[in-house]
């Protein structure tokens, strides 16, 4: 009998929010790239444009802003994604998918220290305390 494997999902990364239409947003993610659910994303100064997040650089997108929550596929042209931008929200640590130069245990710290403080789906933002859990990073008002 064949294996069957499902690919991850929303459900994967996201795990409480508090209202999708306060804590989402939609933007306009970067060619040259497909991104896969629970991608860490960082928003580009000049363009407004959301990439992955990378350890480094000085375009705005090396500060992990929001939490892609639907894969997208934006190889050939950039494209709409559905993010969490906002808290209070809840998402998993095992779901979040990084960049290639997020490559330690250090730069992934950073990167959700980030997304604390930018008030995304890892944090509270709007004055809310992050509290790391076993697996997850909760955030309260």
């Amino acid at each position: 009998m064949p294996v069957l494997t499902q690919p991850p999902s929303m459900g994967d990364v996201l795990k409480y929010e508090v209202n999708p239409n306060y804590t989402r947003e939609v933007v306009t993610l970067l060619a040259g790239t497909p991104y896969p659910v629970g991608a860490v994303l960082g928003k580009i100064t000049a363009s407004g444009k959301y990439k992955l997040a990378t350890s480094d650089g000085s375009d705005g997108a090396q500060t992990a802003s929001a939490v892609l929550l639907y894969a997208v596929d934006a190889t050939l042209a950039d494209a709409t994604g559905i993010v969490v931008a906002r808290g209070p929200a809840i998402v998993s640590r095992a779901g979040l998918a990084y960049d290639a130069t997020v490559d330690d245990a250090a730069k992934i710290t950073t990167k959700i220290g980030q997304l604390a403080a930018a008030g995304s789906g890892c944090g509270a933002g709007d004055g809310g305390v992050v509290l790391a859990l076993t697996g997850f990073l909760t955030s309260r008002t």
